[in-house]
């Protein structure tokens, strides 16, 4: 069933065990983070408002910290913490330090100077007057500002899932890469609910006479374990394996779905970013990932694909698909693009992405070095008749590929370039295409098939048994439906693929992805 036949709630309920664990996940993964700045952050703002001298320097820095952008934050923490709740929970709490810092601050020096003179002059001590007068009176100033933290900590960490931290993001991620509004409304929903039902609940904490909330104040930290436990829960029910899938692999026929359709595979899986996936496999906190066959980081990393002996994943031979009306603009430019046709295999492009995802060499050095070694670069020229906008999806051998069309075009042509990199995921960057907004980009025949036309089970089984008919099969429908022309294959196949450790495969006798399945169901 496709988003436009699907209710929201129809998709919703289809998802209800998925969404459960997430939401549960969410919960523990906001107040373990919440916790632990709960008690960093007090002290800290009991000490400046001891050691007004330090304030600034200690809320400075707090506030520089919540200005850093929060996937940033997120990806200073990886080198660090690695991937999963680890860096999710320091970003998170690090977020949370400044509304509970400077409220505990606010609410102490706060505190009228009579009342405290009158405590003193009544014999009591400084930690007294601090435990009896100064945090009972400053309290609903207090929980204002983790009232405050909260809503913040619950919208953030809906970015946990971009690291393998698990979180309603992952819905939110996934729907994003498919245009899925559908998934992305699955997600942000109950996000904003739990937002909304936390600042409630701490409202009327707030609200509270001195009595009641002295009685509140020691009972909140049990209600932070607690809440912080439900981060455990889905993992104590997982499989033997674990699994790490891109947000757009996850909602794929040729992806999740399909692996559960057409092989019954039950993994426990968690949604992950391509950036830092095989990273984490590498680092045995994933057993199991999607990726691409030519990867240059399998070779880095001593990953094994898994053979795919039911046939999921059709041809995925590359190629530029253009807008019609482009071709008719820019008159050279069928031409330039067909100069790479033919020119690079699966070897040659496993070579080239290890030298972007590993080597950490720029796209624009390894698109430059491969064109000059094939005798195609050239100077570019002035570029002053026309633009063509050129786009491409978020992983590394489309931002290789845009670059050397981008050089072969200014080489080749007085056109101008412009690049729109990283658009996303498939339907993101198709609809760029649709409404005009790119011109070109480099496409894979079986995800066109797959994700785009989405035909029959009839049509798909008829059409991909060879690379030859997948090819002719995705230009004709294309050109018949959307206006849009497959230009010549690029020669490669990058397949989708399930891959593990090279040791790890040996040493649990797994070459397929059935065996794969075999070993799960085997307890």
């Amino acid at each position: 069933m496709n988003e436009q036949q699907q209710t929201l709630w129809g998709f919703m309920r289809q998802q209800s065990d998925k969404l459960l664990e997430q939401t549960i996940q969410h919960i523990g993964l906001t107040f373990i983070s919440l916790f632990i700045a709960v008690l960093i952050g007090l002290p800290l703002g009991i000490f400046i408002s001891r050691r007004r001298q330090f304030s600034g320097a200690v809320l400075g820095v707090a506030g520089v910290l919540q200005t850093i952008p929060s996937i940033a934050l997120l990806g200073f923490m990886i080198p660090v913490l690695g991937i999963g709740p680890k860096p999710a929970i320091a970003a998170l709490l690090l977020y949370a330090l400044l509304p509970i810092i400077r409220n505990t601050f606010t609410g102490i020096t706060g505190v009228d100077a009579t009342v405290k003179e009158a405590a003193v002059a009544m014999g009591m001590s400084k930690r007294q007057v601090l435990f009896k007068v100064e945090l009972p009176l400053a309290m609903p100033v207090i929980f204002a500002g983790i009232r405050t933290a909260t809503v913040i900590t619950v919208g953030v960490a809906t970015l946990a899932s971009y690291i393998a931290a698990g979180g309603l993001g992952e819905f939110i991620f996934g729907g994003i890469s498919l245009n899925n509004t559908n998934m992305i409304l699955a997600g942000a929903i109950p996000a904003a609910l739990l937002a909304i039902i936390f600042d409630f609940l701490l409202s009327r904490l707030q609200k509270l006479n001195i009595k009641k909330l002295q009685t509140a104040t020691k009972i909140l930290p049990l209600l932070l374990v607690l809440f912080s436990s439900f981060y455990f829960v889905p993992s104590a029910y997982g499989s033997k394996l674990k699994a790490g899938f891109t947000p757009e692999f996850m909602g794929r026929r040729d992806g999740n779905l399909g692996l559960q359709s057409k092989y019954g595979l039950k993994i426990s899986t968690v949604v992950i970013s391509d950036a830092v996936m095989y990273k984490a496999a590498f680092e045995k906190q994933l057993d199991v990932i999607s990726g691409y066959s030519t990867d240059g980081r399998l070779k880095a990393y001593n990953l094994v694909v898994l053979k795919d002996d039911k046939g999921i994943f059709p041809p995925y031979y590359a190629a530029p698909i253009v807008r019609e009306n482009s071709l008719k603009k820019f008159a050279l430019l069928e031409k330039i693009l067909n100069l790479l046709a033919g020119k690079i295999n699966d070897s040659v492009m496993t070579a080239l992405n290890y030298k972007t995802d590993y080597l950490h060499q720029s796209p624009e050095k390894v698109a430059k070095d491969f064109l000059v070694t094939q005798h195609l670069w050239k100077p570019e020229q002035n570029g002053t008749n026309g633009v063509v906008r050129i786009g491409s999806k978020i992983f590394g051998e489309q931002y290789i590929l845009a670059n050397m069309y981008s050089m072969l075009i200014k080489g080749y042509s007085d056109y101008g370039v412009a690049t729109k990199t990283g658009l996303g995921g498939t339907k993101i960057c198709f609809d760029a295409l649709t409404n005009d907004q790119i011109d070109f980009y480099p496409e894979y025949t079986g995800t066109g098939l797959l994700a785009i036309l989405q035909p029959t089970v009839k049509t798909i089984d008829s059409v991909t048994t060879s690379r030859e008919a997948t090819y002719n099969y995705v230009k004709g429908e294309f050109e018949k439906k959307y206006n849009i022309k497959w230009l010549k294959p690029i020669g490669f196949n990058n397949a989708y693929a399930l891959m593990m450790r090279e040791s790890q495969a040996k040493k649990l006798n797994i070459k397929t992805i059935s065996d794969l399945k075999r070993y799960l169901e085997n307890k």
